[in-house]
């Protein structure tokens, strides 16, 4: 990039906002898959019309722009592949309004997820989406993933929320979709096709969102079962039951063995799943939805069952949860996070499937994630400094998708498909349909500068 642009950007920013050296760049080359491509520049913006700006500038130049918030994503969004400008939102992080009236919350991009959810909880008011990034994850990265969490059986996923955004197009234009009303048909439904769009169509820079009331309280058991069978039995029959949690996580027979040897958690030898249900709602309805779930559940093999009385009770519970991360360290030093999803009665079947997968190629898989939405998180372990290691991951992540689509799922639940599952996206999409989105990509973007080389292989789409 010459001089001359890095001073026009400058200009419109300040000099303060504008990082070159190697160092800042270092910085912003890479996201939570650890792959690196170096950016360009490093430029931090921090009003819409900056992001015309510099937006503008770089459709007249043919420039590549990569919209970033905390980088926290596993598919390789945010990375530069192309080089570029790495477009850093995270100081546009004021939340803006809450409406109590009319249960809507605007905000900007930079706002953490957490920090809204802390807000509106203070006001009684309660926005549902909890990845498990939320401590440090953005909201605009947020609404360009669609990303869920463990509450989504019950409450749904982002783009569930999002009433409107403000955006800017590749072009530079500034435009609005949606607004703050919950019903809204004017036009084409501009707010979904952005939302998931991975900051391939346009950066977002205001989003209007909808809340609902906070639940007066909740109560979390866990249950321990003799097979993953039972566990998948178990989730069904809750929601036949006409009971629908608000989470119901699960962990397979080898994630319990990392746990077992990792933090030392106390569970059982007979138990392989283990599943954690949690409800919210009026108080007094909490026990009776915990009895029946322990009536549902008892003739499916179960090992043992815990029923959280206390808040700190409850936070060991989950506590359990957030430490499978950390045990994995045991089993292997790489790790690959796919996040496929398949009808919940086929868990089962997809973790056999998993099991034979793993045994072929001679590789460690581990499995946990949301039972309740079939959103798996396969775990694949190796050890990369052994030659010949990549190739075999490639080939075990080809056959895991190929299982999980066989079943009736998908390639992806929440995580997106970035750089990582480009390859594998022709496995789910036939022909006509990537087209339809490549036009669509092509309409908006047509000097393909808008975080290239993402969703679509880079010959579809320049």
């Amino acid at each position: 990039m010459n001089n001359a642009i890095q001073r026009e950007i400058e200009n419109i920013v300040g000099k303060d906002k504008v990082f070159g050296s190697v160092e800042d760049k270092i910085a912003y080359s890479y996201d939570a898959t650890g792959e690196e491509h170096m950016p360009d520049l490093v430029v931090h913006v921090s009003t819409t019309e900056q992001v015309s700006q510099i937006v503008k500038l770089a459709n007249r130049e043919n420039i590549p722009v990569i919209p970033r918030g905390a980088g926290s994503g596993f598919s390789g969004g945010t990375v530069p592949i192309k080089g570029g400008i790495v477009l850093v939102l995270t100081d546009m992080n004021q939340i803006l309004e809450v409406d109590e009236d009319n249960l809507v919350a605007v905000i900007q991009p930079g706002v953490i997820t957490l920090q809204l959810q802390q807000h509106v909880e203070a006001l009684g008011l309660f926005y549902p989406p909890d990845p498990a990034s939320l401590d440090f994850s953005t909201m605009g990265g947020n609404v360009a993933e669609c990303a869920g969490g463990p509450r989504c059986v019950k409450y749904g996923v982002t783009k569930d929320y999002v009433l409107g955004l403000e955006v800017v197009t590749p072009t530079g234009d500034i435009i609005r979709t949606g607004g703050p009303t919950m019903k809204n048909v004017v036009g084409y439904d501009l707010t979904k096709l952005f939302t998931g769009s991975e900051g391939t169509l346009g950066i977002i820079t205001e989003i209007t969102l909808k809340l609902v009331p906070k639940p007066e309280a909740k109560q979390t058991m866990m249950a321990q079962f003799t097979s993953i069978d039972g566990a998948a039995r178990a989730v069904s029959a809750i929601i036949k039951g006409k009971i629908i949690p608000t989470t119901l996580e699960f962990l397979d027979k080898s994630t319990l063995e990392c746990l077992r040897e990792g933090v030392n958690a106390d569970i059982p030898e007979s138990s392989e799943a283990l599943l954690i249900i949690e409800v919210d709602g009026e108080p007094e309805l909490l026990t009776k939805q915990i009895n029946r779930i322990i009536e549902i559940i008892e003739p499916l093999g179960i090992v043992t069952t815990q029923v959280a009385t206390t808040p700190e009770e409850s936070d060991k519970i989950w506590k359990m949860r957030r430490s499978v991360s950390a045990s994995l360290r045991n089993v292997a030093p790489d790790k690959f996070n796919e996040d496929i999803v398949v009808p919940r009665s086929r868990i089962p079947e997809m973790i056999r499937k998993l099991e034979a997968i793993s045994e072929k190629f001679g590789v460690p898989i581990v499995n946990f994630g949301h039972a309740g939405d079939g959103n798996i998180h396969v775990n694949v372990m190796v050890d990369l400094k052994v030659p010949g290691t990549q190739n075999k991951v490639d080939k075990t992540l080809k056959e895991v998708f190929a299982a999980a689509l066989e079943l009736g799922g998908s390639v992806s639940g929440e995580h997106g498909i970035g750089i990582t599952k480009l390859p594998f996206i022709a496995m789910e999409l036939d022909q006509a349909t990537r087209d339809c989105m490549v036009t669509i990509k092509r309409a908006l973007d047509p000097k393909n500068i808008m975080n290239p080389g993402k969703i679509f292989p880079s010959e579809k789409s320049s």
